[in-house]
């Protein structure tokens, strides 16, 4: 195994797109819903709309050009090739940020605000707030490698990310996550590496004891409802991800539309919109984030880590200094009562008035604003 760090650069050949093309064309669809609502699922009209923007309007070439200026590597750690961002800032004393997304999502949900990370001053910011930003791609997800053996599980992506900011020479960073990102931030916490000063989660896995259920506050039983809820009517992917991903992933990666539906109806239900994702993202911006599942052929790959992981997920112990951003429309919302139960050094916390599962992509300026706040505590 070598330590290198490869330049990575995308050029997806016109063979693959002009196939996608085909592909959308020759899609098979089933009838309408018999109802005007998500209630089962991506609605047939919006699905049918949103892949003919894919097929006749849609710009690969754009995403792919702003991927590649940013600057892309891979390197291999245990295996697998990892892919990941690396963009320096060019402030001094700057702070490596290692910022991990979570599915249905990608690195691209990290677009918007890479640049007021790393250059502050050309943000309305200030140079003492830069970082250093490294966004990795999942085990399985986007241009990362798809392991072919278990165990590539929360754990040991943890490990790995640790390795990756020990192969990038960074003796002093700090951590980032949303959804699984989150989990793998809050593993690295856990592990507490010497590296590692602090960490910040915008879906903190914190859950009521049973001490606690006796006197819920009306903010806490609205939290505990949309939980309810989440088991009830939203989580169905997750058991079929966590329990058979293999048998999903066949339709998801020979179909576009089924990978796009797949991921369309998560973009509707965690956003906080006013009815339809495009209430808050534009095409495009699905679209991209949708063909780094598309291309790659990830829909079986990325499903995997709920079959490694998902049982798993749970409050913890936590010593680690730890920020936490808890926005509205967040799937798992948590309160400060519950959260000092099992994370004894929160440095900053902090409940937004809009935004959803997303941060980073919906509500971008919040979303640096909570990390600068967070991480100010430790530079």
């Amino acid at each position: 195994m070598s330590d290198a760090i490869t330049p990575f650069t995308l050029a997806v050949p016109e063979a693959d797109l002009d196939d996608l093309k085909r592909r959308l064309g020759h899609t098979r669809w089933p009838e309408k819903e018999t109802v005007d609502d998500w209630t089962q699922g991506s609605p047939l009209a919006r699905v049918q709309a949103l892949c003919a923007h894919w097929q006749g309007g849609y710009d690969w070439r754009r995403a792919e050009a702003r991927l590649n200026a940013l600057g892309q590597y891979k390197t291999e750690i245990d295996g697998l090739n990892i892919h990941f961002l690396h963009v320096r800032s060019k402030h001094e004393g700057a702070l490596p940020l290692i910022i991990t997304h979570g599915w249905p999502g990608s690195v691209m949900e990290f677009m918007k605000v890479i640049g007021p990370l790393t250059d502050p001053t050309a943000h309305g910011g200030d140079a003492a707030d830069a970082f250093h930003v490294i966004a990795p791609s999942l085990p399985g997800y986007g241009f990362s490698d798809k392991p072919t053996t278990s165990g590539w599980g929360v754990p040991k992506i943890a490990q790995t990310w640790i390795k990756l900011m020990e192969r990038l020479g960074y003796d002093r960073w700090v951590a980032q996550g949303g959804d699984w990102g989150s989990a793998v931030t809050t593993a690295i916490g856990v592990i507490r590496p010497p590296g590692c000063a602090a960490i910040h989660v915008n879906m903190p896995l914190v859950f009521p004891e049973a001490d606690q259920r006796a006197d819920f506050t009306e903010k806490e039983k609205s939290y505990l409802a949309g939980l309810t809820y989440y088991q009830d009517k939203d989580s169905g992917y997750s058991k079929q991800q966590s329990t058979r991903p293999q048998s999903v992933g066949y339709g998801l990666v020979d179909s576009p539309a089924a990978q796009a539906a797949w991921i369309y109806e998560k973009l509707w239900a965690w956003t906080d919109n006013k009815g339809a994702p495009e209430d808050v993202l534009t095409r495009d911006e699905m679209l991209d984030n949708i063909m780094l599942y598309w291309l790659p052929g990830t829909g079986a790959s990325s499903a995997r880590l709920y079959w490694e992981s998902f049982g798993g997920m749970g409050s913890v112990k936590l010593d680690m200094p730890v920020g936490v951003s808890v926005y509205p429309k967040e799937i798992f919302r948590a309160s400060r009562r519950w959260a000092d139960r099992v994370m004894s050094n929160i440095i900053h916390w902090g409940e937004l008035d809009r935004g959803g599962h997303f941060a980073a992509w919906e509500q971008p300026e919040l979303f640096v604003g909570e990390i600068r706040a967070t991480f100010r505590q430790v530079r």
